[in-house]
């Protein structure tokens, strides 16, 4: 199990954990921008999904704001793993890159525009929303488990795992419809209103982000550093802790 060793106040994870969450807000910002913009207009935006700004003028915004997140979501991973809040070869981390990866796509791929009809980049597009969707709350929920009951990052594993669910009730709607397009025909995107749902998955997810961002700014500057097993005692007058159960 890891344990920690104190870490300078001011080390470079700091700035990296902050850059993390200040991107993470930025992409709120954005993308919430665009919307009340959209707002004064029309609320029928709000029923159609978010990349749906891809592909029209503000794809610009769209697109920086998406990879601010995936930069953020980087970046904090990057500290909860050098601090040895996560292994890097964990479950809990490899879902969290998969999320960036899914977000990638979304940017690199716009989605259908049924004006044209279906392409390629479309369905490319659509696997890359389906594998960020589900990999956020797999990475909230592993990365958080092992750590609720300790003392020192007991609260901010909490608060993250309790994201990790509701990120993971949020996507329910959509295995709802993508159920009864399954069992009766219909087109799973008519069943609910898609735009509303996602924004609400999108959002859950993104606070769930930011939490582990916290979490990240308060482990590199807390003075804990996570230890792996064999890796030597910890200094003098270092305090020590360990999580409920190893890491995945």
């Amino acid at each position: 199990m890891p344990t920690a060793e104190l870490a300078p106040t001011r080390s470079p994870a700091r700035y990296v954990a902050l850059a993390g969450a200040v991107a993470v807000v930025l992409t709120v910002a954005l993308v919430g921008g665009l919307d009340l913009y959209r707002l004064g207009e029309s609320t029928r935006h709000l029923r159609r999904t978010i990349s749906e700004y891809a592909l029209g003028p503000h794809r610009w915004v769209f697109d920086t704001a998406v990879l601010l997140l995936v930069a953020g979501s980087v970046a904090i991973l990057a500290v909860l793993v050098a601090r040895g809040v996560a292994r890097w070869n964990s479950v809990g981390s490899a879902a969290f890159a998969a999320w960036s990866v899914g977000l990638t796509l979304v940017v690199i791929f716009p989605k259908n525009n049924w004006a044209i009809g279906p392409s390629m980049s479309g369905s490319i597009h659509r696997f890359g929303s389906l594998l960020a969707f589900v990999a956020l709350p797999v990475a909230a929920l592993l990365l958080a488990r092992p750590w609720r009951r300790d003392p020192v990052w007991g609260a901010h594993a909490r608060w993250t795992f309790r994201l990790g669910v509701l990120s993971a009730l949020a996507f329910t709607p959509i295995l709802y419809a993508i159920g009864v397009n399954a069992v009766v025909g219909t087109s799973w995107w008519r069943v609910i209103p898609l735009g509303y749902v996602e924004r609400l998955l999108v959002l859950t997810e993104v606070v769930a982000v930011l939490v582990a961002g916290l979490w990240a700014i308060a482990v590199s500057r807390g003075q804990a550093r996570g230890r792996r097993p064999g890796s030597g005692s910890p200094g003098a007058g270092a305090q020590e802790y360990k999580p409920s159960s190893t890491s995945l």
